[in-house]
Parts: C-alpha cells; structure tokens; sequence
C-alpha cells in the first residue's frame, strides 16, 4: 500500500473516531455537525469529502462497525464456551466486556435502530439478523450436544439478543455495582427463555 492510500485510511478512521468520541448519554449521532467531526480529527471539513459523501455514510460505516465487533464477540464466546462451559454466564460477561471496551459504538446502535433514519435502521436491523442467525445455530448445535431440544431456536435467539441489547443500554452509563447487579439479572433472565424453550419442546413431543 502507498504512503498516500496509508494517509488516506488514517484520516479516514480519524473522522469515525471522531464522531464516536462526541457521543454521549445525553448527544446521538443525529446532533453532531460535519464541521465539528472535521475539527476533532484535525482536518478541514472539505477534506471531509474526500472520505465521504456526507455524515450519515460515515454514521453507515460505524453501524458497519459494529457488526463486525458483535461477530467477532460471538466467536470470542464461543471460544470461552468451549474452554469454560456455562454458555449463558460466559456469553453475558463476555458481552459486557465488549460494552465496556466498545461504549460509544454500541450506544449508536442502540439508538439508531429506532431513529429517525431509515437507511440506519436498515443497516442496524441487518447486522442484529446476523447476529441471531448465529445465535440460533449455536443455540441448536448446543441443544443436541446436551441432548435437550429446544422449541423455536430462532425466536429464542430473537429474545435473547433483544434482552441483551435492552440490558446493554442500561449498562451503558452504569456504575461497575450496577453492572453487576445486571449481570446477575441477565443471566437469569436469559436461563429463563432457555427453560421455557426446553420446556415447550418436551411438552411438544408428550402430546
């Protein structure tokens, strides 16, 4: 790669570095400014479209972002899974570490996913179907290993990833105690879908 396409990609993750760090609890990406963003990463806003057309294509590839950390957290998991067992607790603490590793990146998909930007909710809708789509093949794979079918995987990893991500916002600006405190709930909550799903599936086959 060439000094000039080297440079390129710097800024280029300067810009997206530099709309994360202006997000907060109380500031969403729809508030931010292309001069603003432009200052932080220390270039002129009109260098900014050399990288891109406008702010949301920016906002679009942070979304993009995030899906690639949510993936790759999920093979993280599954690689602790298999060392440590305990898919639930391995999975929600592993989940928490990515939130407090990665805050402002998941606190844009949280919210944009019910924004007023469709073209964000697309992208953000589709990178959580991916996220289940994984969920619920591991959920299958691990039902037959233990011997203990589940009913309806996939809408058991549909409540599963949208009680995490529920949760997640809430330990987005928590306290370590009340992250904790989450945990524990989490996890609880999380076994309670799997039993449920375990427990239906028996009762399918009783009939």
């Amino acid at each position: 790669m060439s000094a000039r396409a080297e440079q390129k990609l710097r800024t280029r993750r300067a810009l997206m570095d530099a709309a994360l760090a202006q997000l907060s609890e109380d500031r969403g990406f729809g508030s931010l400014s292309l001069r603003e963003v432009a200052r932080e990463a220390g270039i002129a806003p009109t260098s900014f479209y050399r990288h891109f057309t406008e702010l949301d294509e920016l906002g679009l590839a942070l979304v993009d972002e995030g899906g690639v950390a949510l993936r790759q957290l999920m093979r993280q998991a599954r690689k602790r899974i298999a060392r440590d067992g305990s898919a639930i607790s391995t999975s929600v603490d592993t989940f928490i570490e990515y939130l407090d590793n990665n805050t402002n990146l998941l606190r844009l998909m949280l919210r944009e996913k019910t924004g007023v930007s469709k073209p964000f909710r697309t992208a953000i809708k589709a990178e959580i179907d991916h996220v289940v789509t994984e969920l619920a093949d591991d959920l299958n794979r691990f039902a037959e290993q233990q011997g203990k079918p589940l009913c309806e995987a996939r809408l058991v990893a549909e409540a599963m990833v949208t009680l995490v991500f529920n949760q997640g916002a809430e330990a987005l600006d928590a306290t370590s105690k009340e992250k904790e405190e989450l945990k524990a709930k989490l996890k609880k909550e999380l076994r309670m879908i799997l039993l449920g799903s375990q427990t239906l599936a028996r009762a399918a086959r009783q009939k």
